[in-house]
């Protein structure tokens, strides 16, 4: 009879202390998940900065308190038990959110649930991994989920209770109720 070796959540605390040796890590429900560093290309790269520019030009026309854009692997704590800390290229977050961090000053990571998440597919990433991502952001009612590939230069769109929708060049990506008044063409995105 083998005994199965329980292993013990990972902490946001012991996900920081972690050395920098070109791993990517991230933990779900308490698990870590660990693969070779990603090698950034400048097709992501592109991407993520132009997300960021059109994420950060509709947020100064938004009436203040109007939140915070963050971006380059921005950490994310989010509310599961155990702990899910995880990375994303872009993120909003509510004013009520954004004013919640100021309170935390013990974490480098961000606590809460954004009202947008802006994954930008990498050559590295796995179909699994993704779709793992999407179903915890989901799960913890994230209401806006945008996974954005370089690659078919297409977004999909993820809301809870809906099915996915597909945007392409020939479209215009559209983020209301989550975000007012954001409009714009998906192909300056992948311009």
């Amino acid at each position: 009879m083998s005994t199965a070796v329980l292993e013990r959540p990972i902490t946001a605390k012991e996900l920081l202390a972690m050395p920098e040796d070109g791993k990517e890590r991230y933990v779900i429900y308490g698990k870590l998940r660990e693969k070779p560093m990603t090698v950034r290309n400048r097709f992501h790269s592109s991407v993520v900065m132009k997300l960021g520019y059109v994420l950060i030009d509709w947020l100064t026309s938004q009436p203040i308190p109007c939140g915070k854009i963050v971006g380059g692997e921005a950490g994310i704590c989010l509310p599961t038990e155990p702990e899910s800390i995880v990375g994303v290229d872009a993120a909003y977050l509510s004013a009520d959110v954004a004013a919640d961090q100021e309170e935390i000053t013990e974490s480098t990571l961000i606590h809460g649930i954004p009202t947008l998440i802006a994954e930008v597919l990498s050559p590295s990433d796995t179909q699994k991994e993704t779709h793992e991502k999407i179903k915890l952001y989901l799960s913890v009612g994230v209401p806006l989920v945008w996974i954005l590939d370089p690659t078919d230069q297409t977004i999909r769109i993820y809301e809870p209770g809906k099915k996915p929708r597909l945007v392409n060049v020939n479209d215009q990506l559209i983020a209301e109720p989550q975000l007012p008044g954001f409009k714009v063409p998906v192909a300056v995105l992948f311009e």
